[in-house]
């Protein structure tokens, strides 16, 4: 199965070379930046024409619309050939993949949770994830920010020792694009702008093989 990863769009969607086919799509949250309906049915339009057979995508701190949505409004929002994960997975292929918005935060961002909240949220993960898929990345992997600070989630860094997906799929940390395999999974920090949306990351392509 072909994966390609993005994340942390902020609008700016139609900059990125993707490429011209693939198994499945995956973006990792921030899909606007001013978290608007307009915005996002911009993103969803681009997002539901993609050559991709699956497309899947979460929510992130930008993406306040998508916070308070109703269940109806959703169903009419989102494409029939997109999949929105929200503390939720889908299987494609015998694939498991589970998502999650949810930040560890103080701030008035959307999808923001105490970090003391956050352990008995990500206990939600189920134990048979293939491909984890969070905004958030985990404490000390992939999330430092450019004044040397790890803003990452301990408690899901915890879980994720628990829970062993073979891939986790995060974004939000602009400075800390790239991928890095520790013990039983490969990390996958997607963000595709960095250095104030002024510069491009190419996507993140997997041969994810189960």
């Amino acid at each position: 199965m072909k994966i390609t990863c993005v994340s942390d769009t902020h609008n700016l969607h139609e900059k990125i070379i993707l490429p011209t086919e693939g198994d499945v799509i995956i973006h990792a949250g921030d899909s606007t930046e001013g978290g608007t309906k307009r915005e996002l049915k911009n993103f969803l339009k681009w997002f539901s024409a993609l050559p991709f057979k699956h497309k899947i995508f979460i929510a992130g701190n930008h993406d306040f619309f998508l916070e308070n949505i109703s269940a109806p409004e959703l169903h009419r929002l989102i494409p029939k050939n997109v999949t929105y994960l929200k503390d939720n997975g889908i299987t494609i292929e015998g694939v498991k993949f589970w998502g999650s918005p949810y930040i560890p935060s103080q701030d008035k961002w959307a999808f923001t949770k105490p970090v003391n909240k956050m352990e008995a949220h990500w206990e939600k993960i189920p134990d048979n994830v293939d491909i984890l898929i969070t905004h958030t990345p985990p404490k000390g992997i992939l999330d430092e920010t450019n004044r040397q600070v790890e803003i990452g989630c301990p408690a899901l860094a915890k879980e994720i020792l628990n829970k062993k997906p073979k891939v986790h799929v995060f974004g939000h940390l602009h400075e800390n694009y790239g991928t890095v395999k520790l013990q039983y999974t490969t990390y996958i920090n997607a963000t595709s702008f960095f250095k104030d949306l002024n510069f491009i990351n190419m996507p993140i392509t997997l041969n994810f093989t189960n």
